[in-house]
């Protein structure tokens, strides 16, 4: 019997998977197709990615660096207000590479990562957990003393623990051009309903373009991606499309089961983004939780939203800034716009000593 099945090995199944084999735990990581595919998710993260990945992933997935974003109201051609550091803010990396790189770190602890690999089920007892798969052979059946569900928005195991849906998903899609544009912002646009899309240059490896929207909007979220790159004058290629959950639910986890990243909502609500959430939660996971005392899951759910549930909750305040009046927004970010003190993944450095003082040094 395994401690641990884990469902999922995008960055937080594979992140869990890593440390819970280095801890000394029998590690069994299923992925429903091959890692790193499809691709559903954006390639700008924060300069911390790199304290989660193995020795020399920066030097192979690294595609550009980025210091600050521009934000409209508008279009490509409507007034710019910038928001910059004088060093690097976050880079621009190759996404399904650091889903392969994550795994194989994993499959190095120990973890035994099987692909193609597609969950059926999952049968809590009191004594261990039944997790059903179909495989390329057929379908098998493991049990382990505890799964974690790191299967993303649309969660199996979620669904099959009877645990509660995030507070909110969006529709994402995304699309890449073939420009070489080495540039060092981000366009960030506050024309999607109730999110943003954005334009990150990635060098020589063409620019991203997305956006989120509400599922069921209308316009939807495909046709806003298509006038939003029509605006731009250009055409992508790649199309992929995905769900970004926003907002945790109250619990996270069952008798036998607990759920890490996506699948729990651990993300940022005015990005969306999910990565390094993902992991930090994924070490918590690891420290707190013993496969032999289902009452250590607690432990779980308290240490992880000790350290985010601040920055989430700033987050949704952030967020609801995308739906002011035009005038408000333009106010707004004419006011901040500059120099900042602020770190992409922590709402709560807009407080830092750092930030204050850049906002003072412009009155």
């Amino acid at each position: 019997m395994y401690d641990f099945v884990v469902v999922g090995a995008g960055p937080a199944g594979s992140r869990f998977s890593r440390r819970a084999a280095e801890a000394g735990y029998d590690v069994l990581t299923l992925e429903r197709g091959e890692v790193g595919k499809p691709l559903a998710c954006s390639g700008h993260v924060s300069t911390d990615i790199w304290e989660f990945t193995p020795d020399g992933a920066r030097e192979e997935l690294l595609q550009n660096e980025v210091y600050g974003a521009r934000f409209h109201v508008g279009g490509p051609r409507s007034d710019d207000y910038p928001f910059y550091k004088q060093e690097v803010v976050s880079n621009v990396i190759d996404r399904v590479g650091l889903d392969v790189r994550l795994a194989a770190a994993a499959r190095e602890a120990g973890a035994d990562l099987r692909e193609d690999h597609s969950v059926s089920s999952v049968e809590e007892h009191r004594e261990y957990v039944e997790v059903t798969a179909n495989t390329p052979d057929g379908t098998e059946t493991y049990r382990a003393k505890m799964v974690a569900g790191c299967d993303g928005p649309v969660s199996r195991v979620r669904t099959e623990l009877g645990l509660p849906e995030p507070g909110e998903k969006l529709q994402g899609v995304l699309g890449f051009s073939e420009e070489d544009d080495p540039g060092d912002y981000v366009d960030v646009h506050l024309t999607a309903p109730k999110f943003f899309a954005w334009r990150i240059p990635r060098s020589d490896a063409g620019v991203e373009y997305g956006l989120a929207a509400p599922p069921g909007s209308e316009p939807t979220a495909k046709e806003l991606f298509e006038e939003f790159t029509q605006n731009y004058d250009i055409e992508t290629s790649e199309f992929c499309a995905g769900m970004i959950p926003v907002g945790p639910a109250p619990r996270v986890s069952s008798w036998r089961g607990f759920l890490i990243g996506d699948a729990a909502a651990q993300t940022k609500p005015f990005t969306g983004g999910g990565i390094l959430y993902g992991m930090t939660a994924a070490d918590h996971a690891v420290r707190e939780i013993d496969p032999d005392d289902p009452d250590s899951l607690q432990n779980y759910e308290s240490a992880w939203r000790d350290d985010l549930s601040t920055e989430i909750r700033l987050g949704h305040w952030i967020r609801r800034a995308y739906s002011l009046p035009e005038p408000v927004q333009k106010a707004g970010l004419s006011a901040f716009s500059g120099e900042i003190g602020v770190h992409m993944d922590k709402p709560t450095s807009f407080f830092s000593k750092e930030h204050l003082s850049k906002l003072l040094s412009r009155s």
